[in-house]
């Protein structure tokens, strides 16, 4: 059966391996892919994801083996990410409550609400690729909230790599607030592999320290009681699949979080890594 997968990706940098990797496994079973950004500019790579030789430092290594850094390369040189579905023009935004007219725009809302969802009724899953370029656009982007819950509740596939499962964290229900991964289980970003210094962005000069956010204590909070963040900090991989979420702890990650996608979707895996 032909799979469509929704790929979110942000303006202001992904990591190379973080697209490639889940991308490729969809390429290998003929899926299509649909690339989506918020303002519809074309995504770029972060330049560090495409040296082999550039030094993570929390790890003391490179993260990027050869071969990955020349399919970054290629990625980035091809045309596949030129037009990506702009985010804005397409998911909405609750009006603020001071607007002008604000009931008859909060009406139009949820009429959009309901196309939208009609509009995602052809995907199978969203994926939201990694990098610190979420930390800027995604994160507490309404309009990709909007987009997660569509598909959320269309009891489809919701998957997030690194820094990009912090739009899971945030996109909630506007009634109780709650987080709709409260109660599920997780990875992401850990602590331990967090920056000291240098988290970068691209399209903006700023360049800080450790990140704004600490992503571990964010997953922590948002899965509450009766949920986990799984960290698997020293353990090779971290990839958790609790349907109908699909999460990948960081680089090394991202081609086996492809394969757990597609695993979910193939052969109805509802339960991994925890």
């Amino acid at each position: 059966m032909s799979r469509k997968i929704l790929v979110i990706v942000s303006e202001h940098g992904y990591w190379a391996e973080e697209l490639i990797g889940p991308v490729s496994q969809f390429d290998e079973r003929g899926y299509e892919v649909v690339f989506a950004t918020p303002t519809g500019k074309r995504a770029h790579a972060l330049p560090p994801s495409l040296d082999a030789d550039y030094i993570d430092p929390p790890l003391g290594r490179s993260v990027t083996t050869e071969e990955n850094a020349r399919l970054g390369r290629e990625f980035e040189q091809s045309s596949r990410l030129d037009s990506p579905l702009d985010i804005e023009a397409w998911a909405p935004e609750r009006p603020y409550t001071s607007d002008k007219d604000y009931l008859p725009k909060l009406e139009q809302y949820h009429r959009d609400l309901d196309k939208l969802q009609e509009d995602i009724a052809s995907f199978d899953a969203v994926l939201i690729v990694g990098g610190s370029g979420p930390i800027v656009d995604l994160a507490n982007n309404e309009r990709v909230h909007a987009l997660i819950l569509a598909f959320k509740n269309a009891g489809k596939v919701v998957a997030a790599e690194c820094y990009g499962v912090a739009c899971l964290a945030f996109a909630r229900d506007w009634g109780d607030r709650k987080s709709i991964i409260w109660g599920k289980h997780v990875t992401g970003h850990c602590k331990e592999y967090d920056y000291k210094d240098g988290t970068g962005f691209l399209g903006t000069d700023f360049n800080m320290g450790p990140p704004p956010y600490p992503l571990e204590y964010i997953l922590r909070d948002a899965t509450g009681p009766r949920g986990a963040y799984h960290g698997n900090f020293g353990h090779p991989l971290s990839v958790i699949v609790d349907f109908p979420f699909v999460t990948g702890r960081s680089t090394p990650d991202s081609y086996l979080t492809g394969q757990k996608i597609v695993e979910v979707l193939e052969n109805g895996l509802t339960r991994y890594g925890w």
